[in-house]
């Protein structure tokens, strides 16, 4: 039986799994007809949103994050308060997070810019929240520790509020609204991802 691939923009509040112990709305709840044996690729924790990768292919996972070649990810974050030109300078230059086993970890962004205009490329984002003081980052990441994005923001003294992953790679949320499953075949998957 052929593999098959997935991009989904997954909702806010939806945990990046199928079967849990807990009471807790799953990918189960998006609706498309997934097949047995479907799994995602990396995770988007339950307060975040966008692009999520999706695939029966079980060495997939192996061939992304283990690989020799780092891969890009890119975000759309929106942070509390306005962030001073001080902060972002700090922020391009990497901050120190805590990860595994409580060690230090000098954490850099592969690119950082701020966004002025974040609601109207992608129309999805908009927020209410946008009423109070907040900034729109572009973060692009080639590392990926645990809730690494939002660490990163409180070490600066800015809660995260919004954290939307658009890109691994090549592969984007490109017409894909939240909620929505685009499927690739294995040749597209494999060279959007930059899997050799």
């Amino acid at each position: 039986m052929l593999n098959r691939y997935f991009v989904l923009n997954k909702p806010r509040n939806v945990v990046s799994q199928f079967v849990s112990h807990d009471q807790v709305p799953l990918l189960g709840k998006i609706n498309f007809p997934f097949p047995e044996g479907t799994h995602a690729i990396g995770r988007l924790d339950k307060d975040s949103e966008g692009l999520l990768l999706l695939t029966t292919d079980k060495k997939i996972t192996r061939l992304i994050f283990s690989g020799k070649k780092p891969h890009k990810r890119t975000y759309l974050v929106m942070v509390q308060n306005e962030m001073t030109q001080e902060a972002f300078d700090r922020f391009s230059k990497g901050v120190i997070i805590k990860i595994k086993n409580g060690d230090e970890y000098l954490a850099r962004p592969d690119m950082l810019l701020r966004v002025s205009n974040a609601v109207s490329l992608y129309p999805w984002a908009a927020d209410a929240r946008e009423i109070y003081p907040h900034t729109w980052l572009l973060i692009t990441l080639t590392e990926g520790k645990y809730r690494q994005v939002r660490k990163m923001t409180l070490a600066l003294r800015h809660r995260c509020l919004r954290l939307i992953r658009l890109s691994m790679e090549n592969i984007t949320l490109d017409g894909i609204s939240p909620g929505e499953v685009k499927e690739l075949d294995q040749e597209a998957f494999y060279r959007l991802a930059g899997i050799n």
